[in-house]
């Protein structure tokens, strides 16, 4: 029933089949289109699109397709590695305080209020601006980056998960088959994981794709400013970054990096529509 009522919402399967063709290229196309990301060569600065380089060359000529195939992967990564964190917090916190309520769920709710009060781009800035140099020297560039910005954009996003839990938690507890399992024995932690959190679980699924678009459109925000990945490591948001003093002379430059990033945020968006409406009970 599921996969029939997803499979009848038209957009949420273009989206599918978008993505999965993204990850597919991501994947698969390396193998085959083997141009360094890292050559330069300033003889072929800025090259427009041709069929030796179908994404063109950027300022130091280095292949436009090469980068994009490459930073799709870090784009992706850093996506669904955000999500989780977000998803597991946000997860923990709802199912604490919906189904304890009191005292706990006013602290839980009140500290996810003062979350939500927080504006996101600024303090992503200033977190990613301090504490960049510092776990640079303890994990190197590109790791050290890699898990400051996952990090950052995880633990900035889990509220509305924590909401979306504790509301279903709230409805849940209140219920017959809950009454039962505690006239068994069944304990707080048995209630939880076994007979709530797997009705909750459509909640989550829908929370976590959205989180994933959300994610990446954060990571290239951050990469944009400057504030991301090392120069020498391709995203899709660095590539705009580096982009932005040639949009007159070679839009291509920005137009492929911003293209890969519309569609992958959009088709996961339109996935996570899908998935509401198919594992909606009513």
């Amino acid at each position: 029933m599921f996969w029939r009522k997803f499979t009848q919402d038209k957009m949420a399967m273009t989206g599918l089949w978008i993505l999965i063709l993204i990850i597919l290229s991501i994947l698969i196309l390396p193998l085959f289109y083997q141009t360094s990301i890292e050559q330069i060569d300033f003889s072929k600065s800025t090259l427009t699109p041709s069929l030796q380089h179908p994404f063109g060359t950027n300022d130091l000529g280095q292949d436009q397709l090469a980068r994009a195939l490459f930073g799709g992967k870090i784009s992706l990564t850093v996506g669904i590695c955000a999500m989780a964190v977000s998803i597991t917090i946000g997860t923990i916190i709802g199912a604490i305080a919906g189904y304890y309520g009191g005292i706990l769920d006013n602290i839980l709710m009140r500290l996810t209020d003062i979350f939500l009060s927080l504006p996101q781009l600024p303090v992503l800035l200033l977190v990613v601006y301090l504490f960049r140099d510092a776990i640079k020297t303890i994990l190197g560039a590109q790791t050290g980056i890699f898990v400051l910005v996952i990090l950052v954009i995880g633990l900035l996003n889990w509220m509305s998960v924590a909401r979306l839990v504790r509301s279903s938690f709230l409805q849940l507890k209140e219920r017959e088959f809950i009454s039962a399992a505690k006239s068994l024995g069944a304990n707080s932690a048995r209630i939880i994981l076994v007979h709530i959190l797997p009705n909750v679980f459509s909640v989550i699924v829908v929370a976590a794709t959205l989180s994933i678009g959300n994610a990446i459109i954060v990571e290239s925000t951050l990469s944009f400013l400057g504030l991301g990945f090392p120069p020498d490591i391709p995203t899709w948001g660095r590539m705009l970054y580096d982009a932005q003093n040639y949009l007159t002379s070679a839009p291509y430059m920005a137009i492929f990096p911003g293209l890969a990033i519309f569609l992958t945020v959009l088709s996961i968006n339109y996935i996570g529509d899908g998935l509401k409406d198919a594992l909606n009970p009513k």
